[in-house]
């Protein structure tokens, strides 16, 4: 079985790329600093410094294996050639619910970069799945646990812009 491709904008990227550089040089010579120190104190048997400075190194190797395997299978969407006829990763999307008379504004990005606060949906979540493909002007019909909701496509941007 082919592993699952993890789909990230060349944003996305650079930010797993410089997280996973700063853990490596960074903050794992931070954690073996406390390590020694808290080894140099002596028993180690009941040694809060030291089982807290493990459990973070222990934090830190997991976080660090799972970069290394999002990176590893990546495919980075280059956000210049987006097509902007259709809803894709990468685009900016402008929508409006048609119930609430609401504007929404969200950036389609694939599911291990996606951020709701940060206005960051996954083609994979409800929405992103219902928007992608459609073009402006279209009105696209989302299943909720509420009823179906509908929005209707009211701009599509290049991510960048």
């Amino acid at each position: 079985m082919e592993a699952k491709k993890n789909i990230l904008t060349y944003e996305g990227l650079k930010k797993y790329e410089e997280e996973l550089e700063h853990l490596k040089v960074v903050t794992r010579k931070e954690v073996a600093q406390k390590i020694k120190e808290a080894r140099a104190q002596g028993d180690l048997s009941e040694n809060a410094e030291y089982d807290a400075a493990k459990d973070e190194q222990r934090d830190i190797e997991a976080r660090i294996e799972e970069l290394e395997k999002i990176l590893k299978n990546v495919e980075v969407v280059v956000e210049d050639e987006v097509d902007l006829d259709k809803i894709n990763i990468g685009c900016k999307v402008r929508i409006k619910d048609l119930e609430f008379d609401e504007e929404l504004e969200y950036k389609l990005v694939g599911s291990t970069e996606a951020n709701s606060l940060k206005g960051k949906i996954s083609n994979e979540s409800p929405v992103g799945r219902a928007l992608i493909g459609a073009g402006v002007g279209e009105v696209v019909e989302v299943e909720t646990p509420a009823g179906v909701i509908k929005y209707e496509v009211l701009e599509i941007q290049r991510a960048g812009e």
